[in-house]
Order: structure tokens, then sequence, then C-alpha cells
């Protein structure tokens, strides 16, 4: 088991090593200066020099690569040129480990431009997941059990109609129903959970719901047909034979066999939408990974498109290898080798 772990531990380090290099390697693929998006319509050559020499854009792309992993094991200070710093040090802005660069276009480091947007994604990831895993996967087993009924045909079509809705459009829906015209639901908005736990759950309802619809549409159909199959094996009719419960054999026996595929799924999805829910993010107004990443994208703001691909890379890197481990613990048959 430890080795198990310990290698897995460093092949997540190899790949994300070489997302970093794939990445960087495309950040100077893009066909547009660095430097001459530093400043504004009033931009000469020189100026333009002199930010490509202040951010270090004039440096072999190798030893910014090297610079830009240096800040994340350790503290950098932008700009980085010594002149700068002994001539100007007020003019210096340092930037603590880890470091992922600096936004001249924002004005301000990107590490705490991810600080400050994640804690909104996590908001809105947890309090989905929870929704579609409880909604989804409760709807799926009830239409298994109740198969051929007009209650699982109706639940059925339902969650094919909600999977079928983009997820713009059940948020605009939403926002501009239930919010706005009808004030059942207050506008999507961030208060971190620590200042107000309410004001918090409130504020992320909307956009909970939004992606819980379209996500346990998916769960119910998988739940269902797992559970269809599950119930049909031999050792579910030995424990009925038995005289088991049914609660029993529905909860112990035939729910963790069914449900275990569904915890690789709902793991690679939380991991997908903590790596940023754009499309949520930018309906509902929320400053989160997503929307920063639009942003950056619409401004050709490259550093801050770096630190959310790299960023959204290990949050899915890191969650396929929890949901291996998971795996491993729900099914006995799975060794870990």
């Amino acid at each position: 088991m430890f080795q198990y772990i310990l290698k897995r531990l460093l092949s997540i380090v190899g790949m994300l090593v070489l997302i970093s290099i794939s990445v960087f390697a495309l950040f100077f693929a893009v066909p547009a200066d660095p430097a001459r998006l530093t400043c504004g319509k009033n931009c000469t050559p020189a100026i333009i020099e002199a930010n490509r020499h202040a951010l270090g854009y004039d440096k072999p792309i190798v030893t910014q690569y090297l610079d830009f992993m240096k800040g994340l094991v350790s503290e950098r200070d932008f700009p980085d040129d010594p002149v700068i710093a002994k001539n100007s040090p007020q003019s210096i802005t340092h930037c603590p480990a880890p470091c992922l660069g600096y936004s001249v276009t924002q004005g301000q480091l990107v590490s705490k431009m991810i600080k400050d947007a994640f804690p909104i994604t996590a908001s809105i990831a947890v309090g989905a997941f929870v929704l579609w895993i409880v909604g989804g996967v409760g709807i799926g087993v009830l239409s298994a059990l109740k198969r051929g009924t007009l209650l699982e045909r109706g639940l059925v079509s339902a969650s094919l109609v909600a999977y079928s809705l983009p997820t713009f459009f059940i948020g605009l829906l939403l926002l501009n129903i239930v919010s706005i015209k009808y004030g059942l639901a207050p506008a999507a908005g961030y208060t971190p959970f620590l200042d107000d736990p309410v004001a918090w759950a409130q504020g992320m309802i909307l956009p909970w719901i939004t992606l819980a619809m379209v996500f346990a549409a998916l769960y119910v159909r998988l739940t269902r047909a797992n559970m269809l199959e599950t119930l049909s094996e031999d050792y579910i009719r030995t424990a009925r034979a038995k005289g088991v419960p049914e609660w029993a054999v529905i909860a112990r026996h035939a729910m963790r066999a069914a449900l275990t595929p569904i915890v690789t799924i709902a793991g690679l999805d939380l991991g997908g939408v903590l790596a940023g829910a754009a499309i949520t993010e930018t309906v509902f107004n929320l400053n989160g990974i997503g929307k920063t990443g639009v942003y950056a994208i619409q401004q050709l703001d490259l550093p801050v498109i770096v630190a959310v691909v790299l960023l959204s890379a290990f949050v899915i890197v890191l969650f396929n290898f929890v949901v291996d481990l998971l795996y491993a613990f729900l099914d006995p048959r799975v060794t870990l080798r």
C-alpha cells in the first residue's frame, strides 16, 4: 500500500512537471508579445523594451521556466532586476512562495488572485456536489426499485430533460425567474463561510442548483442502470432467500456494489468543477477560478492563464489519485499494485 501511494505521488509530480513545461511552452507560442500587453495604448518601443527586461521576457525560455519553477518553491520579486531593486526598492513587488507570477494587466500577484478566487469555486463545487450526489443517487435508486411504474418513467424522463439543458440556460432561468421575478432566493453572491454561514448558503444556492441539475441527471441514469444490474445478481437472490430484510439487501449488498463505479465518476466530476465552473461563475457574476480564467483569456493575461491551467491540472490529477485509493477500499476485488 505504501509503495503504491509513493509511486503514484512520484508519478503525479512527474505529470505536473510535464504539464508545466507544456503550458509554459504554449505561453510563448501565443502570437502576441507579452511585453506589449503590459502597457496601454500610449506604448512606445522604449517602454515595451523596459517592461520586457523588467519582467524577464528577454531571457531564454529555459531560464524563464526555471525562474518560474523556483518561484513555486521559494520567494520571488517583480521586477526581477538587481539594478531596479537597488535604485528603486519601493517599486519592487515581493511574491512569497508559491509564486505564480505577476499580472501587469491587473496590477497584482497571480497567487493572490488565485487565493481570492479559489474559495468561491470551492464553495460552488462542494455545495453542488452534495446536492447532485444526494439527489442523483437517491432518485436513481428509487427509479430502480420502482422499475416499470409511472413514477420511474417520470423520474427518468425528467432527468433526460435536465441533462439536455445547457448550464447557462438553467442558470439564467433560475436567476431571472426564481431570484429577480419572484424573489424566492437572493441573487448569487459570495460571503465567506466563517463570516456568515447562512449568507454563504443563500448566496450559493442558485449556482448549486444550476450545477446539481445537470450532474444529478447523469447520476440518475447511471445509478439506475447499476442498481438494476446488481439486483439481478445471484448473491442478491441468495440474501433474500435467507430472509435478510429488504432494506438490508438494498443498503448493505446492492448499493455498495452498484455505487462503486459512481465513486470514480463523482471524484472526477468534483475535481473538474473545482478546477473552475466557468459558465456558472460567469452567469452569476462570481469571481471564481473559472471566471478569472475567462477574463484572463479575454485580456490575454498570460501569467494568469498559465496559473489557472496549472491549478486546474493539479486539482484533476489529485482527485484522480484520491479516486484510485477510494476505489480499492470500496471494492475488495481491486488490488493496489
